[in-house]
């Protein structure tokens, strides 16, 4: 459309034109004396015309011959952008190909390149057409790659000179994330130099926004680890698994090391108390936590009516028709329940008899509940509970503790040839 009516507008002029040229009888005269010269109008424009095509054809050869120097500084400035942004794609390539000297190199020339750059730019000014923000974030990204290679050749007084220059550009919109970048390879860097306190100091300078995203979180849960940070890191790694970063298992292994980690630094009840609070209901519910807190509470001497309590969801676990738990989580469960049967309450009692009730032929509930019995004196339960268990037992040490309670309660009988019977299978043991 827009064509057709640029035809329907030159066939206007046209015949405007030759409305005008045809029929137009005026003349032009021009009086040098002792000359006349007589010419037509159509003439005389004609030659106007001519004449301002042919003097701006001229104006415009001129400035051309005068701007080949400006043109030919603006060339080399071209041809050294281009050698620059040569050198630090080869820097690049070499880097991620395991040439570290010659990524250092390649950096290198990028970075002199660009001096040389930069004073053709003073020169020329705008007309250079190099952007003065592209070449600080070219500087930057340049002394980043020289101080990668030199951290990879453990050079680590090239690799901070770099870090330093690359830190030093100047704040602008454009290096802002780059400067973040930076900061983030350094903290990395510190992580493999074993330095968690440097690299926490690093990640401490990021603002909110960056200190929250994903590659930091996991560089701060590194470096707090590194630095026995236990409660951080396990903050830290609460915020990764919001973020999606690790998969399911993989974050409940992380998350039940730590707090096994928290449990385990506790050298008092009442650090243990306090490291209980820490932990998320979720976690708290986890049976291998359940088991080593309460276990560690008992052996710290804590209240066993409190270390009961944690360990309830990994009894409810225990119990069930399939259970899940491993068995030597099960055996300590029963060893953290046998040394708290001093203070067991009617309601451990009760839970203790419906676990029984619904796993009767299982030899670890026997076993506790037989020793929960001989607590209570009960001798004639304990005995049909323990001889039952005692079969059953594949771990050593709850076998020889049956055989010595079988053998006790034999005694108490006054049952000498049972008791030496028990002995002896406790002596084999």
């Amino acid at each position: 459309m827009r064509a057709a009516l640029w035809l329907v507008a030159l066939f206007a002029v046209a015949v405007a034109v030759a409305l005008f040229a045809g029929n137009n009888q005026a003349a032009v005269t021009l009086f040098w004396p002792p000359y006349r010269v007589d010419l037509s109008l159509n003439l005389v424009l004609l030659l106007v015309i001519g004449l301002f095509v042919l003097i701006h054809l001229a104006l415009r050869g001129l400035a051309a011959v005068f701007s080949l120097p400006t043109q030919a500084r603006r060339w080399r400035a071209q041809q050294k952008e281009r050698a620059m942004y040569a050198a630090l794609m080869d820097s690049l390539a070499h880097l991620l190909a395991g040439r570290f000297i010659r990524a250092t190199r390649s950096a290198d020339s990028a970075l002199q390149q660009e001096k040389g750059l930069d004073m053709l730019v003073n020169e020329l000014g705008a007309d250079s057409g190099h952007a003065p923000q592209r070449a600080v974030q070219l500087r930057a990204l340049a002394h980043l790659l020289a101080a990668e290679s030199a951290h990879a050749l453990q050079n680590r007084a090239l690799r901070d000179q770099h870090l330093e220059q690359a830190l030093q550009q100047p704040m602008q919109r454009q290096v802002v994330e780059l400067r973040e970048g930076i900061e983030l390879r350094a903290a990395r860097w510190a992580l493999d130099d074993r330095e968690p306190a440097a690299a926490l100091a690093r990640l401490g300078q990021l603002p909110m926004g960056v200190a929250r995203r994903t590659l930091a979180l996991r560089l701060r849960l590194r470096a707090a680890r590194l630095a026995n940070q236990t409660r951080d890191a396990l903050e830290t790694a609460r915020l990764l698994s919001k973020h999606g970063a690790f998969s399911a298992p993989a974050t409940k292994s992380i998350v039940r090391g730590l707090a096994l980690e928290l449990l385990n630094a506790a050298h008092d009840p009442q650090q243990m108390l306090r490291a209980w609070s820490i932990l998320d209901p979720a976690e708290r519910a986890m049976p291998e936590i359940a088991v080593q807190a309460a276990s560690r509470l008992l052996m710290l001497g804590g209240d066993a009516t409190q270390a009961r309590q944690w360990a309830g969801p990994a009894w409810d676990e225990f119990v069930r028709a399939e259970s899940a738990l491993a068995e030597d989580l099960q055996v300590r469960l029963v060893q953290t329940l046998e040394r708290s049967m001093d203070t067991l309450d009617a309601a451990w009692l009760g839970r203790l008899e419906e676990g029984l009730q619904a796993r009767p032929r299982d030899a670890k509930l026997q076993y506790v509940a037989g020793m929960a019995c001989l607590k209570r004196q009960l001798w004639g339960k304990a005995q049909q509970l323990l001889s039952q268990a005692v079969l059953g037992l594949k771990d050593a040490g709850l076998q020889r503790r049956a055989w010595r309670a079988l053998a006790q309660l034999a005694e108490e009988r006054g049952d000498t040839a049972a008791a030496q019977q028990a002995y002896r299978r406790l002596a084999e043991s």
